[in-house]
């Protein structure tokens, strides 16, 4: 089946369960125009329905191939970015001055969602243009800038981020390229970087590559990695093109999913090494490369929901169309739907409800980060970062393993057909895989979470974060709408539960560390659950206010399902952050017997 942008879900959850429209009311948002906001959505999904979606099970089946060190997409593609640039989707919140429209990233969040949708392993690269082009202009030289900024704005030229060596994954600050500096100011870079998504395709004339790598008299660890921007052609002055740099393809990787989207292995310095620049300062590239790596992680969350709405629009497509068994009480002659049956009712709800929680987790953090960039108070400012740097690992770990566990449940509803390619369901499973493991695993998002974004300012963000979520579960307590059933006390509970859990966190950071970290992930998934369950809530409540009909009816039904089904697994998410680390920290007795 074909893929539908659910905009007025999208719309909802923006400016309601998100806070856009709460920010633009503030005056944080400037002067931007919030009427155009539906218009942008409508048209992607435009172009995502009829342009990329066709495109995505060609893309599976044919994948890419490399021969000479050169990547060959699969049909169409080159077509399909080309007519996708000319729209201008590449530059939606790109710089103005450099060939973008300056849009909120929260519409771009929007955009990313429909791109990965329709099309994840295309929506891939222009989601790493866009955190090479925020590196770029934050950390660039103006001479850089003037010479490759508007190109990736643009989306004229892509951009890739090369951090991962074969003896140094996670563990950034053990990578080995080197660096040596040239006499005319620029570089030269040695090395081999794996696992680099888009390193080489046709799509473009020139790709420009932001890599890590370590110059003679650096410090050892983190401290001592620098980042350099290498184009894959050098620009002349003129800016056209000149030489191939010394930087290219020598191997692609075979993958469970995501076949239309080039995994390279990328070698630098066959013939003296690749000429690179400087971007920031030297031993200073982890600071560059994490204003990358958080854009990053939020787009990455978007694909999760992407792809769990591409999921669950397909299964509830087949649901309503295979016929087995009969419904209890059913009067119609043979067999009926499978949608009828109560078990696939609650599967396809599932998989509704925690897209919808995901979504709108994904857009509060996209409007977050647009406040901290935006707002002309300073304290508002201020106290948006913290926000956004809390919501990120959340909007990246809690996503992309909603998208694990729906496009799960799309093949569970297809029953033995979901286990056959051509039914499409087996494609979202294996697309989805990846996500909860590139741009830095989910467990380590936990870690972040806990060790960082908790312990920052001694909980200052989640206390705060918490208040707000009260708020809303205080509504839904007030309303005394029977339709909410028992959402109020259910949320209740959850906030009861995170609140105890995350100060327990905090003590045990000080005095035990460890039982800190057995808790992590655990903790991560009560946290995204229960702030899931709030949003949905308080975007139900928004829906009563706007109309009060049956498009209400169908938001409070879904909050009050995840609220009973999802969010009251508070209580047991809760008892294992507290008492599961003697457990975990005493596993060596059974895995290392």
């Amino acid at each position: 089946m074909t893929y539908r942008a659910p905009i007025n879900d999208m719309l909802l959850a923006l400016n309601h369960g998100a806070g856009l429209q709460a920010a633009l009311k503030a005056g944080h948002y400037g002067d931007f125009d919030a009427d155009m906001t539906a218009a942008v959505l409508e048209e992607a999904g435009r172009f995502a329905s009829d342009v990329l979606a066709p495109l995505n099970t060609v893309g599976d089946k044919n994948g890419i191939k490399l021969a000479d060190n050169k990547v060959t997409t699969a049909p169409g593609w080159p077509d399909a970015y080309a007519r996708w640039t000319a729209a201008g989707w590449n530059g939606v919140s790109g710089p103005e001055a450099f060939g973008g429209q300056g849009l909120p990233l929260a519409i771009n969040a929007a955009c990313t969602e429909i791109w990965s949708a329709s099309n994840i392993a295309f929506g891939l690269c222009p989601l790493l243009t866009l955190s090479a082009i925020e590196a770029l202009d934050a950390h660039g030289s103006d001479e850089l800038k003037k010479i490759y900024l508007e190109k990736l704005v643009t989306g004229e030229w892509t951009g890739t981020m090369q951090l991962t060596e074969p003896q140094a994954g996670s563990d950034v600050g053990a990578l080995r390229s080197r660096a040596e500096r040239a006499p005319d100011g620029s570089y030269r870079i040695s090395g081999t970087k794996i696992f680099i998504t888009y390193g080489d395709h046709d799509m473009t004339d020139n790709i420009v590559h932001f890599v890590l790598a370590r110059l003679p008299d650096a410090p050892a660890g983190t401290k001592g990695i620098s980042l350099f921007l290498i184009p894959k052609f050098l620009v002349n002055a003129d800016g056209s093109l000149g030489e191939r740099n010394d930087i290219h393809a020598s191997g692609v990787e075979h993958k469970l999913g995501m076949h239309a989207s080039p995994t390279c292995t990328m070698t630098m310095g066959d013939k003296g090494g690749a000429v690179g620049y400087l971007i920031g300062e030297e031993n200073r590239g982890m600071l560059c490369m994490f204003t990358m790596m958080n854009q990053a992680r939020l787009g990455v969350g978007l694909e999760g929901v992407g792809i769990a709405d591409r999921a669950y629009q397909q299964a509830l497509a087949f649901a309503q169309e295979r016929k087995q068994g009969r419904g209890i009480g059913s009067k119609t002659a043979g067999m009926d739907p499978i949608i009828v049956h109560p078990d696939v009712k609650r599967m396809l709800m599932q998989m509704r409800s925690l897209t919808a929680a995901a979504r709108t987790i994904c857009y509060a953090t996209a409007v977050a980060l647009d406040v901290a960039a935006r707002s002309p108070d300073a304290k508002v400012r201020t106290e948006a970062a913290a926000r956004g740097a809390l919501l990120t690992p959340i909007a990246k770990a809690f996503s992309t393993d909603i998208g694990n566990e729906v496009t799960s449940l799309g093949v569970q509803i297809h029953g033995g057909m979901g286990f056959i390619e051509e039914t499409g369901a087996a494609q979202h499973y294996r697309d989805a895989r990846i996500t909860a493991i590139y741009e830095g695993t989910n467990g380590i998002q936990s870690i972040d979470l806990v060790t960082r974004k908790l312990a920052a300012s001694g909980g200052e963000a989640v206390w705060a974060l918490l208040d707000e979520l009260s708020g809303i579960v205080s509504r839904v307590e007030a309303s005394n709408d029977p339709a909410f059933g028992t959402t109020g006390a259910k949320l209740r509970d959850a906030l009861g539960s995170l609140e105890r859990s995350s100060k327990w966190l905090l003590e045990k950071l000080a005095s035990a560390p460890n039982d800190a970290l057995s808790g992590a992930t655990p903790y991560l998934r009560l946290f995204g659950s229960t702030l899931g369950g709030c949003m949905l809530a308080n975007e139900a409540l928004a829906a009563r206010d706007i109309d009060g009909g049956s498009n209400a009816t169908r938001y409070v039904t879904l909050a009050r399902f995840f609220a009973e089904n999802v969010a009251v697994q508070a209580g047991s998410l809760e008892r294992t952050v507290m008492d599961s680390s003697e457990s975990v920290m005493s596993a060596d007795a059974v895995l290392l017997a």
